[in-house]
């Protein structure tokens, strides 16, 4: 009688499998489900990832530009507290300097160049022989030949100085001969040029800067220039990048690097080698603030 019991007990407990009834896959209801709330999720955080990378990439910039003003300020000290020569430009067509001779504190061309050789031939590279410090990790521009047409290379540089920080302020522009002035005008005779830290008085050293992260679309030189209240003003010649969340990034003359938000775009529409974009009435502030930055102050036009 025990053993039936225990019997019976057995064919209680185990059903044969033809009687089961759970299953242990999705339906397809529960399936689309959980495609829908990874949607969801990926959609809310997708933007989040993509700001923290350009936040990481803004902090890697500013820390470029950090090296770049500490190589900019050693140089100062080595030679007599004179800043470093700011010569090498197109705009004015001379661009007759040596490439050999180590006239500027950089050289080259980042439109076309396919090499650091410029960088390196640059008066403040034995400061920091690393060139990586020199482009903007969300600089994303290519190199291009001749003809303009893209490379598979990423532009050698990002940055460049401005035209008050011992730019070429003692030469003649030739566009002011056209404009009545005998022998073409000095740029420093209406924007100065400062060439040592105790000249530097309108604006401080605090509000003058040095380095700034340059608009992919007009940066083909080592300065930044920006035209003089009775030429060309007005008008970008060189532009600040829009790269870091509608921002810039800049170093100032006392050492420090900070990010700069636009209120309006900066958006480069001329084509590539182009001087002259028209700055729109919503961009103006933005251009009178990075002009004031590099410049004596102007009120309605003149000098303050």
């Amino acid at each position: 009688m025990r053993s039936l019991r225990h019997d019976s007990g057995r064919g209680r407990g185990c059903l044969p499998n033809s009687n089961r009834q759970w299953s242990s896959a999705f339906t397809l209801i529960e399936l689309l489900v959980v495609i829908a709330i990874i949607a969801i999720l990926a959609s809310l955080l997708l933007p989040s990832l993509a700001k923290a990378k350009e936040q990481g990439r803004q902090i890697n910039c500013l820390s470029n530009q950090k090296q770049l003003q500490l190589c900019w300020e050693l140089y100062t000290d080595d030679n007599h507290n004179i800043f470093p020569p700011n010569d090498d430009i197109t705009s004015l067509g001379i661009q007759g300097i040596d490439p050999n001779n180590k006239t500027s504190w950089c050289q080259g061309w980042p439109l076309t160049d396919t090499n650091t050789a410029g960088i390196q031939s640059g008066l403040l590279f034995p400061y920091d022989t690393s060139v990586g410090i020199y482009h903007c990790p969300s600089d994303m521009s290519q190199a291009q030949d001749a003809s303009g047409n893209p490379l598979p290379l990423a532009r050698t540089r990002s940055y460049n100085m401005s035209q008050s920080v011992n730019g070429l302020g003692l030469l003649p522009n030739p566009n002011m001969v056209a404009a009545g002035y005998p022998g073409g005008a000095p740029v420093d005779v209406f924007q100065p040029c400062f060439s040592t830290i105790a000249s530097i008085t309108n604006p401080a050293p605090a509000n003058l800067f040095v380095f700034i992260d340059e608009n992919e679309g007009t940066i083909y030189d080592a300065q930044f220039g920006y035209p003089m209240p009775n030429n060309g003003y007005g008008v970008w010649w060189d532009m600040p990048s829009n790269r870091h969340t509608q921002g810039a990034n800049l170093s100032f003359a006392d050492g420090h690097v900070e990010r700069w938000k636009w209120q309006f775009p900066m958006v480069y529409l001329l084509l590539q080698g182009e001087i002259g974009q028209t700055v729109p009435p919503a961009q103006m502030a933005d251009y009178t603030r990075v002009g004031n930055a590099m410049r004596i102050k102007l009120v309605d036009g003149q000098p303050d």
